[in-house]
Protein backbone atom coordinates (compact mmCIF):
# COMPACT_ATOMS: atom_id res chain seq x y z
CA UNK A 1 0.00 0.00 0.00
CA UNK A 2 1.42 3.38 -1.03
CA UNK A 3 1.70 6.17 1.50
CA UNK A 4 0.69 9.68 0.45
CA UNK A 5 3.66 11.98 1.01
CA UNK A 6 3.22 14.90 3.38
CA UNK A 7 2.88 18.12 1.36
CA UNK A 8 5.79 20.57 1.57
CA UNK A 9 3.34 23.49 1.41
CA UNK A 10 0.61 24.62 3.81
CA UNK A 11 -2.09 27.19 3.06
CA UNK A 12 -3.63 29.04 6.01
CA UNK A 13 -7.03 30.35 4.90
CA UNK A 14 -8.03 33.23 7.17
CA UNK A 15 -11.84 33.15 7.40
CA UNK A 16 -12.48 34.54 10.89
CA UNK A 17 -13.50 38.09 9.91
CA UNK A 18 -16.85 39.50 11.04
CA UNK A 19 -17.72 41.08 7.68
CA UNK A 20 -19.14 44.26 9.23
CA UNK A 21 -18.64 46.33 6.08
CA UNK A 22 -20.38 43.68 3.99
CA UNK A 23 -23.49 44.11 6.13
CA UNK A 24 -24.62 40.48 5.76
CA UNK A 25 -25.39 39.93 9.45
CA UNK A 26 -22.84 37.14 9.89
CA UNK A 27 -19.24 36.09 9.26
CA UNK A 28 -18.13 37.23 5.82
CA UNK A 29 -16.61 33.91 4.75
CA UNK A 30 -19.94 32.10 5.25
CA UNK A 31 -22.01 34.57 3.22
CA UNK A 32 -23.61 33.10 0.11
CA UNK A 33 -21.89 33.62 -3.25
CA UNK A 34 -23.67 31.97 -6.16
CA UNK A 35 -24.74 28.51 -4.91
CA UNK A 36 -22.02 28.27 -2.26
CA UNK A 37 -20.38 30.40 0.41
CA UNK A 38 -17.46 32.78 -0.10
CA UNK A 39 -15.31 30.28 1.82
CA UNK A 40 -16.29 27.35 -0.41
CA UNK A 41 -15.37 29.31 -3.56
CA UNK A 42 -12.05 30.31 -2.01
CA UNK A 43 -11.25 26.70 -1.11
CA UNK A 44 -12.04 25.49 -4.61
CA UNK A 45 -9.16 27.69 -5.79
CA UNK A 46 -6.90 26.50 -2.97
CA UNK A 47 -7.47 22.82 -3.80
CA UNK A 48 -6.92 23.49 -7.51
CA UNK A 49 -3.47 24.90 -6.68
CA UNK A 50 -0.41 22.70 -5.89
CA UNK A 51 -1.19 20.15 -3.18
CA UNK A 52 -0.94 21.56 0.32
CA UNK A 53 -2.08 21.09 3.87
CA UNK A 54 -5.10 23.39 4.17
CA UNK A 55 -5.82 25.06 7.50
CA UNK A 56 -9.05 27.06 7.75
CA UNK A 57 -9.14 29.64 10.54
CA UNK A 58 -12.85 29.85 11.38
CA UNK A 59 -14.94 32.41 13.26
CA UNK A 60 -15.51 31.52 16.90
CA UNK A 61 -18.49 29.20 17.22
CA UNK A 62 -18.59 28.40 13.49
CA UNK A 63 -15.91 25.72 13.34
CA UNK A 64 -18.45 23.10 12.30
CA UNK A 65 -19.71 25.19 9.38
CA UNK A 66 -16.16 25.88 8.23
CA UNK A 67 -15.29 22.19 8.44
CA UNK A 68 -18.33 21.26 6.35
CA UNK A 69 -17.34 23.77 3.66
CA UNK A 70 -13.71 22.62 3.69
CA UNK A 71 -14.55 18.92 3.43
CA UNK A 72 -16.96 19.54 0.56
CA UNK A 73 -14.31 21.51 -1.32
CA UNK A 74 -11.56 18.99 -0.58
CA UNK A 75 -13.24 16.05 -2.29
CA UNK A 76 -10.95 13.02 -1.94
CA UNK A 77 -8.24 15.08 -0.19
CA UNK A 78 -10.05 15.43 3.12
CA UNK A 79 -6.99 14.22 5.02
CA UNK A 80 -5.30 17.54 4.17
CA UNK A 81 -7.97 19.64 5.95
CA UNK A 82 -7.72 21.18 9.41
CA UNK A 83 -9.98 23.79 11.05
CA UNK A 84 -8.91 26.00 13.96
CA UNK A 85 -10.70 28.82 15.77
CA UNK A 86 -9.61 32.37 14.98
CA UNK A 87 -8.69 35.19 17.32
CA UNK A 88 -9.84 38.80 17.75
CA UNK A 89 -7.20 40.07 15.30
CA UNK A 90 -6.01 38.87 11.92
CA UNK A 91 -2.49 38.42 13.26
CA UNK A 92 -3.80 36.32 16.14
CA UNK A 93 -5.81 34.21 13.70
CA UNK A 94 -2.78 33.54 11.50
CA UNK A 95 -0.78 32.59 14.61
CA UNK A 96 -3.51 30.05 15.48
CA UNK A 97 -3.22 28.61 11.99
CA UNK A 98 0.56 28.41 12.21
CA UNK A 99 0.31 26.25 15.31
CA UNK A 100 -1.52 23.62 13.24
CA UNK A 101 1.03 23.43 10.41
CA UNK A 102 2.62 20.00 10.06
CA UNK A 103 6.31 19.73 11.07
CA UNK A 104 7.55 18.74 7.58
CA UNK A 105 6.00 21.75 5.81
CA UNK A 106 8.63 24.04 4.26
CA UNK A 107 6.51 26.83 2.73
CA UNK A 108 3.49 28.53 4.31
CA UNK A 109 1.00 30.58 2.31
CA UNK A 110 -1.45 32.88 4.10
CA UNK A 111 -4.60 33.56 2.10
CA UNK A 112 -7.68 35.68 2.83
CA UNK A 113 -10.93 33.78 2.31
CA UNK A 114 -12.45 37.06 1.11
CA UNK A 115 -10.24 36.83 -2.02
CA UNK A 116 -12.51 34.00 -3.09
CA UNK A 117 -11.84 34.04 -6.83
CA UNK A 118 -8.02 34.04 -6.77
CA UNK A 119 -6.92 31.65 -9.56
CA UNK A 120 -4.54 28.74 -8.87
CA UNK A 121 -1.70 30.17 -10.97
CA UNK A 122 -1.22 32.95 -8.41
CA UNK A 123 -0.47 30.31 -5.77
CA UNK A 124 1.99 28.68 -8.18
CA UNK A 125 3.87 31.96 -8.77
CA UNK A 126 4.20 32.65 -5.05
CA UNK A 127 5.52 29.13 -4.35
CA UNK A 128 7.99 29.39 -7.26
CA UNK A 129 9.39 32.66 -5.88
CA UNK A 130 10.11 30.97 -2.54
CA UNK A 131 11.69 28.01 -4.32
CA UNK A 132 13.88 30.49 -6.21
CA UNK A 133 15.34 31.71 -2.92
CA UNK A 134 13.08 34.50 -1.63
CA UNK A 135 12.23 34.55 2.09
CA UNK A 136 8.78 35.85 1.23
CA UNK A 137 6.68 36.68 -1.82
CA UNK A 138 3.35 38.39 -2.35
CA UNK A 139 1.14 38.89 -5.43
CA UNK A 140 0.53 42.51 -6.41
CA UNK A 141 -1.43 44.51 -8.94
CA UNK A 142 -0.40 47.88 -10.39
CA UNK A 143 -2.17 50.96 -9.05
CA UNK A 144 -4.11 52.52 -11.92
CA UNK A 145 -5.84 55.47 -10.24
CA UNK A 146 -4.19 58.85 -9.87
CA UNK A 147 -3.31 59.23 -6.20
CA UNK A 148 -3.16 62.39 -4.10
CA UNK A 149 -1.86 63.04 -0.60
CA UNK A 150 -4.44 65.13 1.24
CA UNK A 151 -4.90 67.05 4.47
CA UNK A 152 -8.60 67.14 5.26
CA UNK A 153 -10.21 68.35 2.04
CA UNK A 154 -7.00 69.95 0.70
CA UNK A 155 -4.68 68.28 -1.79
CA UNK A 156 -1.12 68.39 -0.47
CA UNK A 157 0.79 66.60 -3.22
CA UNK A 158 0.59 64.04 -6.00
CA UNK A 159 1.83 60.52 -5.28
CA UNK A 160 3.97 58.72 -7.85
CA UNK A 161 2.00 55.55 -8.48
CA UNK A 162 5.01 53.98 -10.27
CA UNK A 163 6.39 53.29 -6.79
CA UNK A 164 3.16 51.71 -5.53
CA UNK A 165 1.40 48.37 -5.91
CA UNK A 166 -1.79 46.88 -4.47
CA UNK A 167 -0.98 43.81 -2.35
CA UNK A 168 -3.06 40.64 -2.60
CA UNK A 169 -2.94 37.13 -1.15
CA UNK A 170 -1.77 34.38 -0.90
CA UNK A 171 1.36 35.75 0.72
CA UNK A 172 4.01 33.04 0.92
CA UNK A 173 7.04 32.58 3.17
CA UNK A 174 9.67 30.08 4.13
CA UNK A 175 8.15 28.34 7.12
CA UNK A 176 11.12 29.04 9.42
CA UNK A 177 11.06 32.75 8.51
CA UNK A 178 7.33 33.14 9.20
CA UNK A 179 7.50 31.18 12.47
CA UNK A 180 10.38 33.31 13.73
CA UNK A 181 8.70 36.56 12.69
CA UNK A 182 5.53 35.66 14.59
CA UNK A 183 7.47 34.66 17.69
CA UNK A 184 9.29 37.99 17.65
CA UNK A 185 6.27 40.20 16.83
CA UNK A 186 5.57 42.93 19.38
CA UNK A 187 3.07 44.96 17.33
CA UNK A 188 0.10 44.40 15.01
CA UNK A 189 0.78 44.58 11.27
CA UNK A 190 -1.67 44.99 8.41
CA UNK A 191 -0.40 41.89 6.63
CA UNK A 192 2.16 39.13 6.96
CA UNK A 193 4.56 40.68 4.45
CA UNK A 194 4.91 43.75 6.69
CA UNK A 195 5.52 41.55 9.73
CA UNK A 196 8.21 39.52 7.95
CA UNK A 197 9.82 42.67 6.51
CA UNK A 198 9.96 44.18 10.01
CA UNK A 199 12.02 41.15 11.06
CA UNK A 200 14.63 42.09 8.45
CA UNK A 201 13.73 39.75 5.60
CA UNK A 202 13.40 40.70 1.92
CA UNK A 203 9.96 40.12 0.44
CA UNK A 204 9.58 40.04 -3.35
CA UNK A 205 6.54 40.50 -5.55
CA UNK A 206 4.93 38.35 -8.21
CA UNK A 207 2.09 39.14 -10.58
CA UNK A 208 -1.33 39.08 -8.97
CA UNK A 209 -4.71 38.77 -10.67
CA UNK A 210 -7.69 41.01 -11.31
CA UNK A 211 -9.82 38.17 -9.99
CA UNK A 212 -7.95 38.26 -6.68
CA UNK A 213 -9.84 41.30 -5.40
CA UNK A 214 -11.07 41.28 -1.82
CA UNK A 215 -14.80 41.01 -1.15
CA UNK A 216 -15.35 43.75 1.44
CA UNK A 217 -18.51 45.66 0.47
CA UNK A 218 -21.85 44.72 -1.09
CA UNK A 219 -20.56 46.12 -4.40
CA UNK A 220 -17.62 43.69 -4.24
CA UNK A 221 -20.04 40.82 -3.62
CA UNK A 222 -22.09 41.85 -6.66
CA UNK A 223 -18.90 41.98 -8.73
CA UNK A 224 -17.95 38.45 -7.66
CA UNK A 225 -21.42 37.15 -8.44
CA UNK A 226 -21.24 38.74 -11.87
CA UNK A 227 -17.93 37.00 -12.59
CA UNK A 228 -19.31 33.64 -11.50
CA UNK A 229 -22.56 33.90 -13.45
CA UNK A 230 -22.39 36.73 -16.00
CA UNK A 231 -25.80 37.82 -17.21
CA UNK A 232 -26.46 39.65 -20.44
CA UNK A 233 -27.54 43.25 -19.94
CA UNK A 234 -31.29 43.81 -20.24
CA UNK A 235 -33.33 46.99 -19.97
CA UNK A 236 -34.51 47.58 -16.41
CA UNK A 237 -36.38 50.18 -14.45
CA UNK A 238 -34.34 52.71 -12.49
CA UNK A 239 -35.41 51.02 -9.28
CA UNK A 240 -34.71 47.30 -9.34
CA UNK A 241 -37.62 45.12 -8.26
CA UNK A 242 -37.22 43.75 -4.73
CA UNK A 243 -36.79 40.04 -4.20
CA UNK A 244 -40.14 38.31 -3.89
CA UNK A 245 -41.08 36.17 -0.88
CA UNK A 246 -40.43 32.47 -1.38
CA UNK A 247 -42.20 29.32 -0.17
CA UNK A 248 -40.68 25.96 0.74
CA UNK A 249 -42.02 22.60 1.90
CA UNK A 250 -40.43 20.04 4.17
CA UNK A 251 -41.26 16.62 5.56
CA UNK A 252 -39.73 14.37 8.18
CA UNK A 253 -40.44 10.96 9.66
CA UNK A 254 -39.12 9.31 12.81
CA UNK A 255 -39.93 5.94 14.35
CA UNK A 256 -40.55 5.34 18.02
CA UNK A 257 -37.79 3.47 19.80
CA UNK A 258 -35.26 6.07 20.92
CA UNK A 259 -33.74 6.45 24.36
CA UNK A 260 -34.93 8.89 27.00
CA UNK A 261 -37.96 11.14 26.80
CA UNK A 262 -40.06 12.03 23.78
CA UNK A 263 -39.35 15.46 22.26
CA UNK A 264 -41.81 16.73 19.68
CA UNK A 265 -42.72 20.24 18.44
CA UNK A 266 -40.04 21.68 20.72
CA UNK A 267 -41.58 20.18 23.87
CA UNK A 268 -40.74 17.29 26.16
CA UNK A 269 -43.54 14.75 26.59
CA UNK A 270 -43.05 12.84 29.89
CA UNK A 271 -44.31 9.30 29.87
CA UNK A 272 -44.27 8.98 26.09
CA UNK A 273 -41.88 6.73 24.17
CA UNK A 274 -38.98 8.61 22.56
CA UNK A 275 -38.42 8.88 18.82
CA UNK A 276 -35.17 7.53 17.35
CA UNK A 277 -32.72 9.74 15.48
CA UNK A 278 -29.28 11.36 15.42
CA UNK A 279 -30.68 14.25 17.45
CA UNK A 280 -33.84 14.03 19.53
CA UNK A 281 -35.95 12.79 16.60
CA UNK A 282 -38.27 15.84 16.66
CA UNK A 283 -39.95 15.33 13.29
CA UNK A 284 -41.89 18.60 13.61
CA UNK A 285 -38.79 20.75 14.07
CA UNK A 286 -36.91 18.89 11.35
CA UNK A 287 -39.74 19.35 8.84
CA UNK A 288 -39.73 23.09 9.61
CA UNK A 289 -35.95 23.24 9.06
CA UNK A 290 -36.29 21.53 5.67
CA UNK A 291 -39.11 23.87 4.62
CA UNK A 292 -37.17 27.01 5.57
CA UNK A 293 -33.94 25.87 3.89
CA UNK A 294 -35.86 24.90 0.75
CA UNK A 295 -37.57 28.28 0.60
CA UNK A 296 -34.24 30.11 0.85
CA UNK A 297 -32.48 27.78 -1.60
CA UNK A 298 -29.97 26.63 1.01
CA UNK A 299 -30.16 22.87 0.59
CA UNK A 300 -31.76 20.61 3.15
CA UNK A 301 -31.37 19.45 6.74
CA UNK A 302 -28.75 16.88 5.78
CA UNK A 303 -26.58 19.61 4.27
CA UNK A 304 -26.25 21.50 7.55
CA UNK A 305 -27.20 19.03 10.32
CA UNK A 306 -26.15 15.62 9.00
CA UNK A 307 -25.05 12.65 11.05
CA UNK A 308 -21.43 13.72 10.43
CA UNK A 309 -22.07 16.72 12.70
CA UNK A 310 -21.54 15.41 16.26
CA UNK A 311 -22.47 18.75 17.80
CA UNK A 312 -26.12 18.07 16.89
CA UNK A 313 -26.26 14.61 18.49
CA UNK A 314 -29.19 14.76 20.91
CA UNK A 315 -29.89 18.43 20.08
CA UNK A 316 -33.42 19.79 20.50
CA UNK A 317 -35.62 21.96 18.30
CA UNK A 318 -34.34 25.28 19.62
CA UNK A 319 -30.77 24.51 18.45
CA UNK A 320 -31.92 23.44 14.97
CA UNK A 321 -34.32 26.34 14.45
CA UNK A 322 -32.01 29.05 15.80
CA UNK A 323 -29.19 27.85 13.54
CA UNK A 324 -31.54 27.69 10.54
CA UNK A 325 -32.70 31.24 11.23
CA UNK A 326 -29.06 32.36 11.29
CA UNK A 327 -28.37 30.65 7.96
CA UNK A 328 -31.33 32.46 6.44
CA UNK A 329 -30.12 35.79 7.82
CA UNK A 330 -26.66 35.29 6.29
CA UNK A 331 -28.32 34.70 2.92
CA UNK A 332 -30.51 37.81 3.23
CA UNK A 333 -33.80 36.18 4.28
CA UNK A 334 -35.95 36.13 7.37
CA UNK A 335 -38.84 33.88 8.41
CA UNK A 336 -42.30 35.06 7.41
CA UNK A 337 -44.42 32.30 8.91
CA UNK A 338 -44.55 28.51 9.19
CA UNK A 339 -47.40 26.01 9.19
CA UNK A 340 -46.78 22.39 10.18
CA UNK A 341 -49.10 19.38 10.37
CA UNK A 342 -48.31 16.33 12.50
CA UNK A 343 -49.59 12.86 11.63
CA UNK A 344 -49.50 10.54 14.65
CA UNK A 345 -51.70 8.57 17.02
CA UNK A 346 -49.71 9.87 19.96
CA UNK A 347 -48.95 12.09 21.72
CA UNK A 348 -52.17 14.11 21.70
CA UNK A 349 -51.04 17.58 20.63
CA UNK A 350 -54.34 19.39 21.09
CA UNK A 351 -53.83 20.05 24.82
CA UNK A 352 -50.37 21.57 24.24
CA UNK A 353 -50.80 23.12 20.79
CA UNK A 354 -50.47 26.71 22.02
CA UNK A 355 -47.41 25.80 24.08
CA UNK A 356 -45.77 24.10 21.10
CA UNK A 357 -46.48 27.03 18.81
CA UNK A 358 -44.94 29.38 21.35
CA UNK A 359 -41.78 27.28 21.73
CA UNK A 360 -41.26 26.94 17.98
CA UNK A 361 -41.99 30.61 17.35
CA UNK A 362 -39.51 31.68 20.05
CA UNK A 363 -36.78 29.57 18.46
CA UNK A 364 -37.46 31.34 15.15
CA UNK A 365 -37.12 34.82 16.61
CA UNK A 366 -40.85 35.39 17.08
CA UNK A 367 -42.03 34.41 13.60
CA UNK A 368 -45.56 32.96 13.76
CA UNK A 369 -45.82 29.17 13.72
CA UNK A 370 -49.08 27.25 13.51
CA UNK A 371 -49.31 23.57 14.45
CA UNK A 372 -52.09 21.15 13.56
CA UNK A 373 -52.39 17.43 14.13
CA UNK A 374 -54.31 14.53 12.65
CA UNK A 375 -54.44 10.75 12.74
CA UNK A 376 -54.61 8.53 9.66
CA UNK A 377 -57.58 6.37 10.67
CA UNK A 378 -55.29 3.48 11.50
CA UNK A 379 -53.61 3.50 8.09
CA UNK A 380 -49.90 3.37 7.49
CA UNK A 381 -47.03 3.37 9.98
CA UNK A 382 -48.42 6.38 11.84
CA UNK A 383 -51.81 4.72 12.10
CA UNK A 384 -50.24 1.60 13.58
CA UNK A 385 -48.35 3.69 16.12
CA UNK A 386 -44.87 2.97 14.74
CA UNK A 387 -43.79 6.60 14.44
CA UNK A 388 -44.54 10.25 13.68
CA UNK A 389 -44.69 12.12 10.38
CA UNK A 390 -44.69 15.90 9.89
CA UNK A 391 -45.25 18.14 6.87
CA UNK A 392 -44.32 21.84 6.94
CA UNK A 393 -44.81 24.85 4.69
CA UNK A 394 -42.66 27.95 5.25
CA UNK A 395 -42.60 31.48 3.88
CA UNK A 396 -39.36 33.48 3.83
CA UNK A 397 -39.14 37.18 2.95
CA UNK A 398 -36.18 39.44 2.09
CA UNK A 399 -34.44 40.68 5.24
Amino acid sequence: MSITPVPRVAVIVVAAGSGTRLGAGGPKALVGLDQHSILRHCLHGVFAAPEAQVIVVAPAGRDGDALTEALEAAGDRRDLVHVVTGADTRQGSVAAGLRAVWPDVEIVLVHDAARALTPPDVFERVIQAIDDGAAGAIPVRPVVDTLKRIDGTDIVAAVDRAELAAAQTPQGFRRDVLDAAYRAATAEFTDDAALVASAGHRVVTVAGSEEGFKITTPADLDRARGLLAPIAAVPTALDAAPRAPRVGVGTDVHAFGGDGALWLAGLEWPGEQALSGHSDGDAVAHAIVDALLAAAGLGDIGTHFGTDRPEYSGAHADAFLARTRALLGEAGWEVGNVSVQVQANRPRLSARRTEAEGALSAALGGAPVSVSATTTDGLGFTGSGEGVSAFAVALVVPA
